[in-house]
């Protein structure tokens, strides 16, 4: 059988056996919807939520209360700008900042404000030599969006000091951040960060798809979206909301997928970054003359750009011998504009790759380019 390497973590992990095996013996042993019913069944699955939603706590350093779940970091991001704009008391705020470092569903759901008129003004923050966010660039704005790690360059952002340089301009800007690659490699703290808002994706961990982290901290502010299981009760005209999380998530949970989440976590935590496989290829492919890397020695993941030929057809080409990558422009437009190339090609390895697919990765990039 053809070899076949999966090196694309940053796209999506591939599932640890403890997150299988645990959604697999929900299903068949445990099953039953969340929130809604008393039988012992429906309490275990309620206790597996909450179970879930502490883990998540931990994780990112925050209480439960503040933890909602959304069905990944796009559902999240978009979330944020519909309960932001349904609040009486921002309805007068009007600029917002963000970063060529920004993944569309980071800064997409801003500039769709500013292009209908609803925001007045949009601020570009500026990037070093090192594409790190310029601290004296960032501006007084009320709504600033960070990415914590692009996707395209691997490099962990200096969050903290980003928020607290924001908050010299304006004490009240509203500090939404993005760390839906941060997640897997740096550990979070929102509280530390000082952040209104972080969000990130299952997947990106080893979860299944179909369900993120939206970390709210001011738990007073309007839900987005209403329906079943948020509702206290209805007297009249006088509608009586839960308390936040149950406030902000109407509808059926994704329940399978969370209750396979912290086993996730779990298997997150207990990688080393294979960063022994990241400096291996890079050494390799930094040889190569018919390479451009755009990425540090130090980076979570490698992009770059051959230039004997378009990266579509440079990844197609590591398909035919089993190699799955990432080819394009990642959904991260701004910063290939800024590095002036239509796309690049990403090697993102994770727990599961070894130092003979690392081998075989640099052979094959090497007789394609040669």
């Amino acid at each position: 059988m053809k070899k076949f390497v999966y090196m694309d973590a940053a796209a999506s992990w591939l599932k640890p056996q403890s997150v299988i095996e645990s959604e697999a013996d929900f299903l068949r042993n445990s099953y039953a919807n969340a929130g809604r019913g008393i039988c012992a069944r429906a309490g275990l699955v309620d206790t597996l939520i909450d179970d879930a939603r502490g883990k998540v706590a931990d994780f990112i350093g925050a209480d439960k209360e503040n933890i909602v779940w959304t069905s990944g970091t796009t559902d999240g991001m978009n979330r944020i700008v519909n309960i932001l704009t349904s609040q009486p008391s921002y309805a007068e705020l009007s600029t917002f900042a963000v970063s060529d470092l920004d993944h569309h569903s980071a800064r997409l759901p801003w500039e769709n404000l500013f292009h209908s008129g609803k925001v007045r003004k949009e601020f570009i923050c500026d990037l070093d030599e090192n594409f790190n966010i310029k601290l004296d660039s960032i501006p007084k704005t009320d709504f600033l969006i960070i990415t914590a790690m692009s996707n395209v360059m691997g490099v962990a952002q200096d969050v903290a000091g980003i928020i607290r340089a924001a908050r010299l301009k304006n004490p009240k800007v509203i500090t939404i951040v993005d760390a839906a690659q941060y997640v897997a490699h740096e550990k979070i703290d929102v509280k530390k960060w000082d952040c209104d808002f972080c969000v990130f994706s299952g997947h990106k961990i080893g979860s299944d798809t179909g369900v993120g982290v939206l970390y709210i901290r001011d738990t007073n502010l309007f839900p987005d979206k209403y329906g079943g299981g948020m509702v206290n009760r209805i007297n009249g005209n006088n509608i009586v909301l839960n308390k936040s999380p149950e406030k902000f998530e109407a509808g059926t949970l994704p329940i399978t997928q969370i209750v396979g989440l912290p086993y996730a976590i779990d298997y997150c935590k207990n990688w080393d970054g294979g960063q022994d496989i990241i400096h291996y290829i890079y050494d390799e492919l930094s040889k190569i003359e018919n390479i451009k890397l755009l990425t540090v020695r130090d980076s979570v993941m490698i992009s770059f750009v051959p230039q004997s030929m378009h990266v579509i057809d440079f990844g197609a080409m590591l398909g035919a011998k089993g190699i799955c990558v990432r080819v394009g422009n990642m959904c991260a437009s701004w910063i290939h504009k800024k590095l002036n190339i239509d796309g690049s090609v990403r090697v993102s390895p994770g727990p599961w790759n070894t130092m003979d697919d690392a081998k075989y990765v640099v052979d094959v990039i090497k007789g394609l380019v040669a």
